[in-house]
């Protein structure tokens, strides 16, 4: 950590003005990022905190993965500018990116600008964050204190102070479990080795533990459907597609419609694997629990309310999305959805059981606000459990929200997200097209 960070982050006796402090960005994604970027273009102090050892760690994880958006609906534009005025060479913007091009022609570029590199501190994980002196009970001269954040790094933890904190986590890290129920159990955590959760490297490194074996793959999102459409590629391996939508064609969405047309045809493309016999489909079907048996997995569980099992099962790879971590949270003053579990303003806007389709509606600073005053939940974490996101509305989080916290109320208002229509839901029922 360089001489001039430590003076402005870590507490002393003396204490700093808090106009003085910076503000606490906690990972280094692209949302986080970009936030690194719009307050840099305003001059304003920031410190980012990321508990991997890359910027884009998350991402990383499943870098073999081609994004269905195009490249110029995965950068920021004040990012992009920063990045030109020092050089950097743009991709083809109508290029669909993989992870791994997105973190290292992109997300490695933006972090390594002088503007924003001194201020990135890996391999820091935020464990709790308070506010100075105070409870979450307390309320004399709350929003005039600090936040205090508590960084655990090199077995170490330290308090460090921010006039504003910008949570952008995400939700990568924290899966749903296969039970129907959504309920961890200590049974499926036994069974680690056998089941996946996310988008296993199947072409690469992963593809030993695939081949040539009988896999459930669990889901009916994009993931399951990148997941299966690779697993049909290796030798020797048997899918088995396990759903609880009462009807395969609810996934396969506005296949040519679609205004995304990568995204459209991962629709196509499934349809027509599904029609051609070679995926053994079971929906609606209910997983209950998942036991180990002779040497393979039976999924227990239910279909069309009555008990049924799915037998000599070799993997699983579950495809069931993911949740948000509160934990470190806990002194905050948040107001969650308690459906979503999304940030409260946002869930009538992107609740699924509500919105299959239309466009996504803009929002910005006054609807991420929350009861503590200068804290923001951004990005997919925003978003609760709700698959809906795109980084470009990230973008346009962030962007209103710098705006806010520098003083520039009229752009904080202003509307500049310019979006493809994110949910055209076209299905087939009885030869006929619907959409909402």
């Amino acid at each position: 950590m360089n001489a001039n960070k430590m003076s402005f982050n870590i507490l002393t006796n003396c204490e700093p003005s808090i106009s003085t402090l910076p503000i606490a960005i906690i990972g280094a994604g692209p949302i986080g990022l970009a936030t690194a970027a719009h307050l840099s273009a305003k001059n304003e102090k920031f410190v980012i905190f990321e508990s991997g050892h890359s910027v884009g760690f998350n991402i990383l994880q499943w870098s073999h993965v081609r994004l269905f958006s195009s490249w110029n609906y995965n950068v920021d534009k004040v990012a992009v500018k920063l990045l030109e005025n020092c050089g950097w060479k743009a991709p083809v913007m109508k290029r669909l990116p993989f992870g791994k091009e997105l973190v290292e022609d992109y997300l490695m570029p933006l972090a390594n600008l002088p503007e924003i590199k001194p201020y990135i501190q890996m391999n820091s994980k935020v464990v709790a964050i308070s506010k100075q002196g105070l409870d979450k009970m307390k309320n004399a001269e709350r929003g005039e204190q600090s936040f205090i954040i508590y960084v655990e790094r090199d077995g170490h933890t330290e308090r460090i102070q921010a006039k504003a904190v910008i949570d952008a986590t995400g939700t990568w890290g924290q899966p749903n479990p296969v039970n129907a129920d959504n309920v961890w159990t200590q049974q499926e955590r036994s069974l680690s080795s056998r089941i996946t959760y996310g988008i296993p490297d199947v072409k690469g490194k992963d593809r030993s533990t695939f081949e040539h074996k009988r896999v459930a793959v669990v889901g009916g999102g994009h993931s399951a459907i990148n997941t299966i459409l690779e697993l049909a590629n290796l030798e020797g391996t048997e899918i088995v597609w396990i759903l609880r939508k009462n009807r395969v064609d609810e996934v396969y969405g506005g296949e040519a419609l679609d205004a995304l047309p990568a995204r459209g045809q991962l629709g196509s493309r499934i349809h027509q694997l599904v029609d051609s016999g070679k995926i053994n489909v079971h929906t609606p079907f209910l997983i209950h629990q998942v036991i180990e048996e002779d040497g393979t997995l039976t999924i227990q569980g239910s279909s069309k309310q009555k008990d049924s099992s799915i037998q000599n099962i070799d993997q699983i790879i579950a495809n069931t999305g993911s949740r948000p971590d509160f934990s470190f949270l806990r002194e905050i003053r948040l107001e969650i959805d308690s459906t979503t579990e999304s940030v409260s303003a946002l869930a009538p806007l992107i609740d699924p059981n509500i919105h299959s389709c239309g466009t996504v509606r803009p929002h910005g600073e006054a609807e991420l606000r929350q009861p503590e005053k200068n804290f923001y939940v951004v990005g997919m974490k925003s978003y609760g459990r709700a698959p809906t996101f795109l980084m470009a509305t990230g973008y346009e989080q962030v962007r209103s929200i710098v705006a806010h916290l520098t003083g520039d109320q009229e752009a904080a208002t202003r509307v500049e997200l310019d979006l493809p229509e994110t949910g055209v839901c076209s299905s087939t029922i009885r030869g006929k097209s619907s959409c909402c």
